[in-house]
């Protein structure tokens, strides 16, 4: 048996380690421009944290996959730089959003809205502005919106349970929650606030960003299935 979990925990070690390389290498083809590494370091990613999750989670909750595949799949249609791609990259990413926050909510179980309410509004007036000060093409812009309101719920849930609750699972969405803001707003400065002139350090900013956001999102999820887990043993 002893055999069996340090096996399980030497296999999760290299998974995560070769996580961690992969998002390197994906900052630096951002960084140099090179696509062809691109194309395959982006999208698998989130395959490896779901092959990551699935080794370390003894719950293994399909929502948490799903939610990376989605991701998988939106991190593929980002790559070109076209308008069509980009806009069926943010229906897909939409959809992805809306699962993450559900997810959340199932997750951490919230009694009093009031204070995520309250969390969530100065994010909104931030991307809000924002919208309405870019450049944004017609057909994304009720998307664009959506975006805006889940983002800012998702900053929102992540500060509020932290000043409520400061406990370990809690530390996780706040950082979780922060980094996938910041992300949010390098990506909207990159696509559509400068659209043309945005400097080219941007992309591996939101590439590192979308590396350690969802690895805390990941790491988030574990503790709160392992503090489920001590309560139901207690």
């Amino acid at each position: 048996m002893d055999d069996f979990f340090r096996s399980q925990s030497k296999t999760t070690n290299i998974i995560t380690i070769a996580y961690f390389i992969v998002a390197v290498c994906e900052i630096m083809s951002e960084l140099f421009y090179y696509t062809p590494l691109i194309v395959i370091c982006k999208p698998l990613m989130p395959i490896l944290l779901i092959v990551l999750y699935w080794f370390t989670s003894s719950s293994r909750q399909t929502l948490f996959m799903i939610a990376l595949l989605l991701s998988s799949v939106t991190n593929i249609l980002f790559i070109p730089n076209e308008a069509r791609m980009l806009f069926f990259g943010i229906i897909v990413f939409t959809i992805h959003r809306i699962i993450v926050i559900f997810f959340i909510f199932r997750l951490i179980k919230i009694s009093d809205y009031i204070p995520v309410a309250i969390a969530t509004v100065p994010f909104l007036i931030v991307f809000s502005y924002m919208l309405v000060s870019s450049d944004v093409p017609e057909n994304s812009f009720l998307l664009l919106i959506v975006q805006n309101v889940l983002i800012s719920v998702l900053g929102g849930i992540s500060v509020a349970n932290y000043v409520m609750n400061d406990n370990r699972r809690n530390s996780w969405l706040l950082i979780c929650g922060i980094l996938f803001v910041a992300l949010q707003f390098i990506v909207f400065v990159e696509k559509y606030f400068l659209i043309g002139i945005s400097p080219g350090i941007l992309r591996p900013i939101a590439m590192a960003l979308n590396a350690f956001a969802f690895y805390t999102f990941y790491e988030f999820v574990l503790a709160v299935e392992k503090s489920d887990d001590n309560g139901a043993t207690a």
